[in-house]
């Protein structure tokens, strides 16, 4: 798992398997987010399959799924609040970016 560091509490990373959620956890990851809509690609691991690996290690799971860089005010406003309760998050999509879209957007929102 190759993960970038946004800030001290949010990280990003390009397609997870449930291998690296045990990984994560082991990071201090307590939540982890899904901006990847199932189905882009046929290699993809579906998100129902990285939330039940989320669910057996004891880490939150919320699908936030993006179609490109498009997102809403309410993945915004999700997002924000998931920051601001001081959770250490590892947002994941296809490469990174658009988790890295959507948690720029997110600190945009006061």
């Amino acid at each position: 798992m190759n993960v970038t560091q946004l800030s001290p509490t949010f990280r990003v990373s390009a397609q997870i398997t449930p291998a690296d959620v045990e990984q994560a956890k082991n990071d201090g990851i307590s939540v982890i987010v899904c901006n990847r809509p199932d189905g882009e690609s046929a290699d993809q691991i579906p998100a129902a399959e990285i939330q039940r690996a989320c669910e057996a290690a004891g880490i939150k799971f919320v699908k936030l799924p993006m179609n490109g860089p498009n997102y809403s005010a309410e993945q915004v406003s999700t997002l924000k609040a998931l920051i601001d309760s001081s959770s250490n998050i590892l947002g994941y999509c296809r490469t990174g970016n658009r988790s890295s879209i959507l948690y720029n957007a997110a600190q945009g929102q006061s």
